[in-house]
């Protein structure tokens, strides 16, 4: 696979990872799409392997959504910028401290926009469980999960 390409995959996998922020976009089923245009260029073993492992971890996402609060925003009054903070803090986290940089980075991005809205620690860290409670749950799975591919397929690319 040429370096052009591998950007374009690289590109679109991002664009999934972040599409995980934003609702409506079907953030994991781009990475995988991405991750599938990969591994079908590439044909080596180890692509498979990826493929398979992110077909695996995106599924379990799916399969634990019904378990998870609903990622409705509107009706519980969470802004979209307080989880779109905690999304990139999150992505930002993920590599900072890598794989489980993700949690503290979402949930302190989250708590980070809450206290300056709300002007108390008690306040800022009351809302942040009420945010993680409501959408942030079913958010931070989905990223992480999409993060994973995203540091499978990088691992796989750079080192493979």
């Amino acid at each position: 696979m040429d370096v052009g390409q591998l950007v374009l995959v690289c590109l679109v996998i991002l664009l999934g990872v972040i599409g995980v922020l934003i609702p409506g976009v079907p953030g994991p089923a781009i990475v995988w799409a991405a991750v599938v245009w990969w591994a079908l260029s590439d044909t080596s073993a180890l692509a498979w392997g990826v493929l398979i492992g992110s077909t695996a971890v995106l599924l379990l996402s799916q399969a634990l959504r019904p378990l998870l609060p609903s990622r409705r925003t509107r009706p519980s009054g969470i802004r979209r910028r307080t989880l779109l903070a905690g999304g990139l803090t999150g992505i930002v986290g993920f590599f900072v401290l890598p794989v489980v940089g993700v949690v503290p980075g979402f949930v302190g991005g989250i708590y980070a926009v809450e206290r300056v809205r709300l002007g108390s620690h008690r306040d800022g860290w009351a809302s942040t469980r009420a945010v993680m409670r409501s959408a942030g749950y079913p958010v931070l799975v989905e990223l992480s999960c999409c993060l994973l591919v995203l540091g499978a397929w990088l691992g796989a690319t750079l080192w493979g």
